[in-house]
């Protein structure tokens, strides 16, 4: 299975990528309509470089999910004021545009397209970055101020120096969509700050990865049910030579998964925990699991397998943490 194609299955990660709008920029350049927030059919056709009718066709089978993220279809006095404050040319009598959101979610479920894939890439990369960083380290001040610097100044030119002036020129000289071009400045002047704050983790996905294989495994395993990841585990362990592998998992499984022996014989307890990446392991956790397993279950050797990180005070806990 090709790693990325995790996010063509599955909604829930798809759902939980969606504020990563940054990586469209990353993989190529998205032109915006006049209004700096969205997009027509033709031109997410054209970033994607596929013909109208596979975005169309595309519309037509998750359309429900695409409205959720910013997918509309403009008609009649919905229409014709969206092309008054937009600048629009165009005589049609119904409009689809998509926000940046959309643009994603599309990125997402679009199979034939080589930069949709990219994007799926970038994605699963982001969350490898997010599950591998220490929890209760956050970066220096020092350190986000010299990420910082290195914002990409074609953006910040384009929306520091273009785009809100034209919105301060718009706002001096409109009285009926005096509010509506308040909104949409205050909406781009958001979009430069975000930018700002996910600079410092696209930085690090500029270089050669060693580690691209992994992003995909951990998204393979949030697309699994608490009993598949046990499952999952049990027979990584027999891959690895242990013997009277017997998955506990339930309520009745007296804080212990997975029981069974090493190679070399020794009586082996597991605990799998397949958390969300914001998530974290707790000292009290490790604690409580390592109680389980050396009083309740004799086990000679006590094994932690979960998706999310470890506090540092967890880490500390014996036995070691995986």
């Amino acid at each position: 299975m090709i790693h990325e194609s995790v996010l063509l299955e599955s909604r829930t990660l798809r759902d939980s990528a969606l504020e990563r709008t940054e990586v469209l920029d990353r993989v190529k350049a998205l032109s915006l309509l006049p209004d700096g927030m969205h997009v027509t059919t033709a031109m997410v056709a054209a970033y994607f470089e596929v013909g109208i009718e596979a975005i169309k066709s595309l519309v037509k089978d998750y359309r429900r999910e695409l409205e959720t993220n910013g997918y509309r279809l403009l008609t009649g006095e919905e229409l014709r004021s969206f092309k008054d404050l937009s600048g629009i040319q165009s005589h049609t009598r119904s409009l689809a545009i998509y926000s940046r959101r959309a643009i994603l979610n599309i990125a997402m479920l679009l199979r034939d397209s080589e930069v949709a894939r990219q994007v799926r890439t970038y994605l699963l990369d982001m969350e490898y970055l997010a599950r591998t960083r220490p929890v209760d380290n956050p970066p220096a001040q020092t350190d986000r101020d010299s990420l910082d610097d290195r914002i990409d100044q074609r953006i910040t030119h384009i929306l520091g120096r273009t785009v809100v002036p034209m919105f301060n020129a718009l706002i001096e000289t409109s009285g009926e969509h005096r509010r509506e071009l308040i909104a949409l400045r205050t909406g781009v002047q958001s979009i430069e700050r975000r930018l700002r704050q996910h600079h410092a983790r696209l930085q690090r996905l500029e270089g050669p990865r060693e580690d691209r294989l992994l992003a995909g495994v951990m998204a393979s395993m949030d697309a699994m049910n608490g009993r598949e990841f046990e499952e999952h585990v049990a027979d990584l362990l027999r891959r690895d030579g242990c013997t009277d592998v017997v998955v506990r998992g339930g309520p009745r499984d007296r804080g212990v998964d997975i029981t069974g022996r090493t190679a070399d014989g020794r009586s082996i307890g597991v605990q799998c925990k397949r958390f969300a990446p914001h998530l974290a392991i707790t000292s009290p956790d490790v604690q409580k699991f390592i109680g389980a397993a050396k009083v309740l279950h004799v086990s000679e050797v006590a094994l932690y397998v979960a998706t999310c990180p470890f506090t540092r005070d967890a880490l500390k806990s014996p036995p070691r943490a995986a």
